[in-house]
Order: structure tokens, then C-alpha cells, then sequence
């Protein structure tokens, strides 16, 4: 029940709109529920009656008003139905928002953990079940409860001994209705995960389809796909079967409390305590008690289908936010760049330790190398001054103010980030340049692309500026896409710089060429960069050593060569003749 609470939440927007809906849906019940009486006065006033010839010419008025009536429910169950289905995208709309905001707001530690593709899921798919649940359940209970209530009145009304037998069976309808929907629960949520995998491979094998192309691994991947596709299929073959065979059992039941009320009801008739036209209007009435049920069978498994989407939906909106605001937060408007880690400890898990008793200590617009071994814990240190992640000891500050006590969202415009591969949205060039500005002018968005040396191959493009890049920038070389993630640092000009591996993917003489942008870039900036490269940053300021997530040297790149330490050692193996001077 409480799954179902939190669905109706999202429709308290609504509830005038839900209100008139639910006016005429009963105004349309009312009106089914006339249906059967014009046949019964033609059998029993007409057909059935000495003289009944002569009243013959009312036939035709009663065919008409069995005409109107179906037309009068017809036109109130269309506006019924498209209320109803209005509310309930509406109310789609609200929780794909509110899913999809707070992915967006949830730390990197949630999204480390999971594919993308789940996620993805969740927000397209799994949040269907909100809409299914008011239009498939909600509704229908309300429509099928007043009609077996209805039903039910007339019913004793006409033959209250006929009405008991025929209810006869409704309790082992909803004990079948209760021992089924479980199981449809438990297979509706199996199918989802399967679904779910299938889109997580087929996404990783399509996104990467230039490396199974490289190494021949077409056929290994069909594979992988094929077998995740199986399981889908299996599951889904397992819910039809669970649908099938519970279709079987709840009509066979209701088939044979129908039987039943033709015996008793034949005998009735034929002791003069029935008329013809009154058992033709009690089967017809039956069908409508019987049709709800019906109907409420497939509504409880729906809904057990659609909670099972429901939850998974709200596993995320259930998840608490590693790195949250303070209620005490202040927005920072302006910082000098001075940033210091204090004893900062930092893992992804508690048995997978990153960070250990890190002190460091970073002046305003001092550049900073950062270096050390693969795993040693670089780009983890950067993703803490933007608050990606918070240090599970210590303390990160920004002009010795705890980062924990500023709004993410102003810490974050003061900092400008270049990362290895360059992010691109598959938009403009214009629109990806103004990403992190996008109240950016024409010539602020022109300018930033000049100082990173990009407008030059930008207005050879066909559209120049409004040229579309493709997904993930594709139509973009390595280094074209590097500069376009410098110009956009250009145009944010925030006053502390991140740099990750910002040239490792390039060739010399591109690298060459990009690390002259990267020190205009720099200057003025407190800047953090993080390289294997070591002569890249060999000149910078100061250069810190880290070595399994310990800080172990720091100081000047001559300084740190003279005493034949770590810096040394990984500076002889792999020097490169490219270098970043102050």
C-alpha cells in the first residue's frame, strides 16, 4: 500500500481535474447500466404478450433510445478516457522530471556504481508505471467498483436468490486474483532487469562499435547481446504463461457461476417466477458483474506489474545524497583561489581506500602539477575541490573556508575544468562552447574559440558556429574537441583551473600545440594539473608527488630530480620534450 500512497502524491495536482472525470464516469456507469431495459420491455411488453402485435410499432422507439443510450455513454466514456489519460501524463511528466533532476543532483560515488543505461531506463521507462497505475488501476477500481455495486442492486432486485448463487464463485475469484498477483510482481520486476540489461549492452556494444571493429569482435558481442536478449525472452515467456494460465482459471470460474445461473434461472422461468425478458435482462446484468471482476483481475495484475516499475523508480528517489548542501550553505560569489587539503582521507567504498592524510597547501593563482603512479589517487583529488565527492576525513577548503559549507552549484562556477577526452553534447559548436555561460555573447563565444586557437578550423566547418559536432563530438578530431573544452574554460574564466590528463591523448605536435593554449589558459589562474606526462609540467610552480594515495614528495621539478626520490625515478622513465613553464 504505501508504494501506491506515494503514486497518488503526484496526482494531488490534480484533483479537480480527477473529480470531473470520475463525475462522468459515473453518468457513463449509469447509462450502461439502462442498456439492457429497452430489450427486456421489447420481450416482455412485445414479443411474449397476447396482442403484442399490435404494440409493434414501439420496437423501433425502443431500438432508438438503445441507440442513444449507447451513444450518450459512448460520448461521456471518450471525455472520461482522455481526462484521465491527460492526468496521467501529466503526472508522467512530474516524476520523469523529478527522477531525472535528482540523478542529475546525486553525487558521482551513486553513478560510479551503476551503468548509465539502468538509469536511463528508470527515467524512460520503469516511470510508465505512474501512468499505468491511475489509468489501468486507479481509475478502472473506481469504474469497476460502482459498476459491481450497481450491477449488484438491480440484480437483487430482479432475483435476489439468482444473484446469491451467481456470486457464488466470487471468492474463489479473488482468492485467484490474490494467489496470481504476487507471482506477477516477482516476473514483472524479473522482466524489467532483463530489459534493462539488454539496453546496458546494447548501448556499450553501439557506443564502442569502433573498438569491436578494431579487434574483430563483432560476433562475440552478438553473442553477449543474444544471450542477455534470451533472458529477456525467457522472462517474458514465464509473465505470459502466469497471464495465460490465471485467464484460464478466473473465466473457467466465472463460466461456471454462469452456467449455474441459466440452470436455476431456466427453472425459474418455466415456474412462472421469472419472466423471459427479466433472465435475458439478469444475463445480461451478470456479464456486467462478471466483466468488472474481470476487469479488476487485470487491473491488480497491471498494477503489480507497474508497482514493480514504480519501485525502482523511487529506489532512486530513496537514495540519500552523499554530497549535499548544508542548511547553513553559503554561496561564494567570488573566491582569491588559495585551497588546502587538511588531512583528507578519501575511498569509494570502505575497504577501497584512495586518499590517505593528504596535507597540501595551494596559493592563489599558483600552478600545481600533480603526478604519481596509475591508481595512485590524481584524479581523485581533483574531483574533491569540486565537490564530485567529500573526504571521509579531513577537510577541503577554498580560502580556509570548508567546502561543505558553501552551495555546490557557486563553488562550481568558480571552476573551470579540461578533462582527457573532452565532453561534447551532440548540439552546436556555439551551444557546446557556452556550455558552462550560456547568457554568453556572440563575441565572448567567438573570442574564447580564438584564445584557444579554435576558430580558425570552427568556420572551416559547414556551418561554422552552428555546426552540429554529432554524439559525444564525433564529427570532431582528439585535439579539435580539446580545444573546444579549452574554450569553454576560456569563456567561464572562472579563478581556479582543473586539468586532467589534458594532453595525454594527443600526438607530440598537437600536444605541443594545445600545452601553448593550456599555459595562456593557466595564467592568473590557481591551477591544478594532473598529467603522466611529467616534463609537461615540469616548470609549473610546485609539483606533488602522490604514491598509493599518500603525498610523498612536493616542490619544484629540479628540486624533486636532486633528491633522487619518486619524482626522479618516474621523471627518467618517461620524460617527454614538451614542457608547461610559469
Amino acid at each position: 500500500m504505501p508504494i501506491y500512497r506515494r503514486v497518488l502524491r503526484y496526482y494531488r495536482p490534480f484533483v479537480g481535474q480527477t473529480t470531473l472525470g470520475l463525475v462522468l464516469s459515473l453518468c457513463a456507469i449509469a447509462l450502461n447500466l439502462l442498456k439492457p431495459w429497452p430489450f427486456k420491455v421489447i420481450v416482455d411488453d412485445v414479443l411474449t404478450q397476447p396482442g403484442g402485435a399490435a404494440s409493434r410499432s414501439l420496437i423501433p422507439l425502443f431500438c432508438l433510445v438503445l441507440v442513444g443510450i449507447q451513444l450518450g455513454w459512448g460520448l461521456l466514456n471518450m471525455a472520461t478516457n482522455y481526462i484521465f489519460v491527460r492526468i496521467g501524463l501529466k503526472a508522467l511528466l512530474r516524476l520523469r522530471t523529478e527522477l531525472y533532476a535528482y540523478l542529475q543532483s546525486l553525487s558521482l560515488k551513486y553513478h560510479d556504481a551503476r551503468r548509465s543505461s539502468d538509469s536511463s531506463f528508470r527515467v524512460a521507462y520503469d516511470s510508465q508505471a505512474i501512468q499505468t497505475m491511475f489509468n489501468k488501476g486507479f481509475t478502472n477500481i473506481f469504474s469497476s467498483g460502482v459498476t459491481l455495486i450497481g450491477t449488484f442492486a438491480v440484480m437483487v432486485a430482479i432475483d435476489w436468490q439468482l444473484t446469491l448463487l451467481s456470486l457464488g464463485v466470487v471468492p474463489l475469484i479473488v482468492y485467484a486474483i490474490y494467489f496470481f498477483a504476487n507471482r506477477i510482481r516477482r516476473q514483472s520486476t524479473a522482466i524489467q532487469e532483463r530489459e534493462s540489461a539488454v539496453l546496458a549492452q546494447a548501448q556499450e556494444g553501439l557506443s564502442s562499435v569502433r573498438m569491436v571493429h578494431a579487434f574483430g569482435r563483432e560476433d562475440w558481442e552478438v553473442r553477449q547481446f543474444a544471450s542477455h536478449a534470451q533472458e529477456s525472452l525467457v522472462a517474458n515467456l514465464r509473465f505470459t504463461l502466469t497471464n495465460v494460465y490465471s485467464t484460464l482459471v478466473i473465466s473457467t470460474l466465472m463460466v461456471a457461476g454462469t452456467a449455474a445461473m441459466y440452470y436455476v434461472g431456466s427453472l425459474h422461468v418455466l415456474d412462472g417466477r421469472l419472466t423471459l425478458g427479466s433472465l435475458i435482462v439478469f444475463s445480461a446484468y451478470l456479464l456486467m458483474l462478471y466483466q468488472p471482476l474481470e476487469s479488476l483481475t487485470h487491473t491488480a495484475w497491471a498494477m503489480e506489474g507497474a508497482a514493480a516499475g514504480a519501485t525502482r523508480c523511487f529506489e532512486v528517489l530513496d537514495r540519500t545524497d552523499d554530497v549535499v548542501d548544508s542548511p547553513s550553505a553559503l554561496e561564494i560569489n567570488a573566491t582569491a583561489g588559495a585551497i588546502a587539503f587538511e588531512g583528507v582521507d578519501f575511498g569509494y567504498s570502505p575497504d577501497q581506500q584512495v586518499l590517505r592524510g593528504v596535507d597540501l597547501e595551494i596559493a592563489p593563482s599558483q600552478i600545481v602539477g600533480v603526478v604519481g603512479g596509475t591508481g595512485a589517487g590524481k584524479s581523485t583529488l581533483l574531483s574533491l575541490v569540486p565537490r564530485f565527492y567529500d573526504p571521509s576525513a579531513g577537510r577541503v577548503t577554498i580560502d580556509d573556508r570548508d567546502l561543505r559549507d558553501l552551495t555546490k552549484k557557486s563553488l562550481r562556477a568558480q571552476i573551470g575544468i579540461v578533462l582527457q577526452d573532452t565532453l561534447l553534447f551532440s548540439t552546436t559548436v556555439r551551444e557546446n562552447i557556452a556550455y558552462g555561460r550560456p547568457d554568453a555573447t556572440e563575441a565572448e563565444i567567438i573570442k574564447a574559440a580564438q584564445r584557444a586557437q579554435a576558430d580558425e578550423f570552427i568556420r572551416r566547418m559547414p556551418q561554422g558556429y552552428e555546426s552540429t559536432v554529432g554524439e559525444r563530438g564525433g564529427h570532431l578530431s582528439v585535439g579539435q574537441r580539446q580545444r573546444i573544452g579549452i574554450a569553454r574554460a576560456f569563456l567561464k574564466d572562472a579563478p581556479i583551473l582543473l586539468l586532467d590528463e589534458p594532453t595525454s591523448a594527443l600526438d607530440p605536435t598537437t600536444e605541443a600545440a594545445i600545452m601553448n593554449t593550456i599555459r595562456e589558459l593557466m595564467s592568473g589562474r590557481t591551477t591544478l594539473i594532473v598529467t603522466h606526462r611529467l616534463a609537461t609540467v615540469h616548470g609549473v610552480d610546485r609539483i606533488v608527488v602522490l604514491d598509493r594515495g599518500e603525498l610523498v614528495e612536493q616542490g619544484t621539478g629540479d628540486e624533486l630530480i636532486a633528491r633522487g626520490g619518486r619524482y626522479a625515478t618516474l621523471y627518467a622513465a618517461g620524460n617527454f620534450p614538451t614542457g608547461v613553464q610559469r
